[in-house]
């Protein structure tokens, strides 16, 4: 199984923060192998298409903005690209 790139995109606010631990908690409770960065450049989210943060990106995908979803909805979103890896 490959590495998951995984990013944070958003300023550095309370809800990036609450993305960036649910996210760890779901990709811990997968077993996934990820490396996860948090992006705060606005011109790099921006070429993203990202218009509300924060957002996640998986290997290049923006799978969700705006929001912070759940860890246990976020297993739910990450456990079929883990079973593709």
């Amino acid at each position: 199984m490959s590495t998951v790139q995984i990013k944070i995109l958003g300023p550095g606010c309370a809800n990036c923060t609450n993305l960036e631990r649910a996210t760890r908690v779901a990709i811990e409770a997968l077993g996934v192998d990820a490396d996860v960065e948090k992006v705060t450049d606005y011109s790099t989210i921006a070429a993203y298409g990202v218009m509300s943060t924060p957002a996640l990106v998986v290997d290049e995908v923006v799978l969700l903005s705006g929001r912070v979803p759940t860890a246990s909805h976020l297993r739910e979103i990450l456990a079929p690209l883990v079973a593709a890896g």
